[in-house]
């Protein structure tokens, strides 16, 4: 790859949007600096299931973008030692309607590798999945899982390693063409990126109120240590996840089902659930989780929603060890335009890279591929 010797980046925010442009710069030859507020990345980066996603994309150059940044995160993983685990992802069907739409997926996305599963091969190929309430499942052998908690960090450390150098515990309070002003100090370079997640209103607070943009609140859990051995297999999702995401949409019988959740379990649609879980490197199981939206989020979480959310993961998902160990709740920036990304130049050279939702995890690093290669 040509590099572009002496060009230099400043970025603002070591959550994954950020780090991921870090990665892309540095290895086109940029010196690259990178400006954390808190002494690490705490926001959603790695306050989520740590799920990289490509089920989740429709075809075209979303799930292109999808493919490319699990290909990265699997790269970057055995490089730096991080640990992940390629187990694909399970959508399990409770009722003949969900059943339904998740039989026309398997042939609209055979292509992937996607197929349906009956209830016997459920059975074998995912040990959480509900035996006696399960018809069947979509299979999908293109998801993988890291641990968010410690991914984030870790990735730092990588880039760090590689030259990237990292400013954290410092704010930046100003931000223009060719130039920062952080910790009372003022940087220099050719470009500068804000990549501030839900924080954005701390940089150009004038361009995000103009923006489509607002705030997505998650409540989410962590189900204790399960016994040593136990391994849930594929993350398992439940049928209301049909509704979360744009890929499925293209099951002709999608908007039964929506209606048929609108009228069966409203409040499940009101509180924005729908349910996964996904195992961590320790055992433990992560799950959740709810969406609410606005610009002023209450801060306390909502123990019904909780109580919700493991109701009906009981209904098609079982673990020897159920008790919770963990809750709590996290927030990214949300389009309200039905966009995937806001990538805006409020001042020459200087971009904000903002709005990817919940699907961080699975968008960034080929997103910043996208867009480095513009810059």
């Amino acid at each position: 790859m040509q590099t572009l010797q002496g060009k230099t980046a400043i970025i603002v925010g070591a959550g994954i949007v950020g780090l991921a442009h870090a990665r892309s710069l540095l290895l086109r030859g940029y010196q690259v600096q990178v400006f954390e507020r808190h002494p690490a990345a705490v926001g959603a980066s790695i306050r989520n299931f740590g799920m990289v996603w490509p089920i989740g994309q429709p075809d075209g150059p979303l799930y292109e973008r999808a493919m490319r940044s699990r290909h990265i995160w699997q790269e970057l993983c055995q490089q730096a030692g991080i640990w992940y685990d390629a187990v694909g992802s399970l959508h399990a069907a409770t009722t003949a309607l969900e059943a339904t739409v998740m039989q026309e997926l398997a042939g609209l996305y055979q292509h992937r590798g996607v197929r349906w599963l009956s209830a016997a091969e459920l059975a074998a190929k995912g040990a959480a999945s509900h035996r006696h309430h399960c018809q069947g499942a979509l299979w999908s052998p293109t998801e993988m899982i890291v641990e968010a908690r410690q991914a984030i960090g870790q990735v730092a450390g990588w880039l760090q390693a590689q030259g990237v150098a990292f400013h954290f515990g410092t704010a930046v309070a100003e931000a223009g063409s060719g130039r920062v002003v952080a910790g009372g100090r003022h940087y220099e370079a050719d470009l500068v990126l804000i990549c501030s997640g839900a924080d954005f209103e701390t940089i150009y607070p004038q361009h995000f109120a103009q923006a489509p943009i607002t705030r997505c609140q998650l409540q989410m859990m962590r189900l204790a240590a399960q016994p040593a051995g136990y391994h849930m297999g594929p993350a398992l999702c439940g049928g209301l996840s049909l509704i979360h995401y744009k890929s499925f949409e293209a099951a002709p019988s999608l908007g039964a089902l929506r209606a048929h959740y609108q009228q069966q379990m409203p409040q499940y649609l009101a509180a924005g659930i729908h349910v996964m879980a996904c195992q961590s490197p320790t055992g433990e199981i992560t799950v959740g989780d709810t969406h609410e939206y606005g610009l002023h989020l209450t801060p306390f979480d909502r123990a019904e929603w909780n109580q919700w959310v493991l109701q009906y993961l009981d209904s098609f998902a079982s673990f020897p060890q159920r008790a919770v160990a963990q809750t709590w709740n996290g927030q990214y920036a949300k389009l309200t335009n039905g966009a995937t990304e806001w990538v805006a130049e409020p001042e020459p050279g200087v971009w904000v890279v903002n709005g990817l939702g919940g699907a961080g995890m699975t968008l960034s690093f080929g997103l910043a591929e996208e867009l480095a290669a513009k810059w």
